[in-house]
């Protein structure tokens, strides 16, 4: 090292009481520091959503990450479909995002009152009853039914599943906040007020 270069480190030692200098540290301090990390942590919830629920699709859990991922990122189910590389699955998607309690508004937007389905699978209606009853197909009824139990697994749970998705990728976001931010101040905290005259 250098006269001047030393003459640097002494003064950046000085400045911020640290013993030693490094260029930039390869991690930072977080609970989610790689995408390795985050992709370990939504299959976690996953497989755990998986032991307790009966999944009506044969996704894989990392299949259902993406899911996951792409209902977070704002995408369409037919978005999401095409990102696991098949435009075709939109309603297979549909059902898994449903699986894992992911639930838009319009997955309510029934063609009769979500109530009176719901009152008819409380007293034990079978679909073709509710069909029926309700004047519609009985794959409308369990499309819809499917929606209904998830509500209901949503509150029983308190929403668990979908808070833990929630927590893991705001986490993620928080570390790269962290993450650009000491990136971009650096030295700027331990070099604020001073003057610098140091020609190489």
């Amino acid at each position: 090292m250098d006269e001047k270069t030393e003459e640097l480190r002494d003064i950046f030692m000085d400045v911020t009481d640290e013993s030693t200098v490094t260029e930039q540290q390869e991690e930072t301090h977080g609970s989610l520091s790689s995408e390795t990390a985050v992709e370990e942590r939504l299959e976690e919830v996953v497989g755990r959503m998986r032991e307790r629920y009966d999944f009506g699709t044969t996704f894989s859990d990392e299949e259902l990450v993406t899911v996951v991922r792409g209902f977070y990122a704002g995408d369409s189910d037919a978005e999401i479909a095409r990102s696991l590389g098949d435009a075709s699955l939109g309603k297979t998607v549909a059902r898994a995002r449903i699986d894992l309690h992911l639930l838009r508004e319009d997955d309510s937007d029934a063609p009769f009152d979500v109530d009176d389905l719901r009152e008819l699978l409380d007293a034990g209606a079978s679909a073709a009853e509710c069909a029926d009853e309700l004047d519609v197909s009985e794959s409308t009824v369990r499309r819809y039914r499917r929606v209904v139990e998830t509500q209901q697994e949503r509150r029983t749970v308190n929403d668990q599943f979908r808070n833990e998705f929630e927590n893991v990728l705001q986490d993620r976001e928080l570390s790269d906040r962290m993450t650009e931010g000491v990136q971009e101040d650096g030295l700027d905290d331990a070099t604020e007020g001073m003057e610098t005259n140091v020609s190489f």
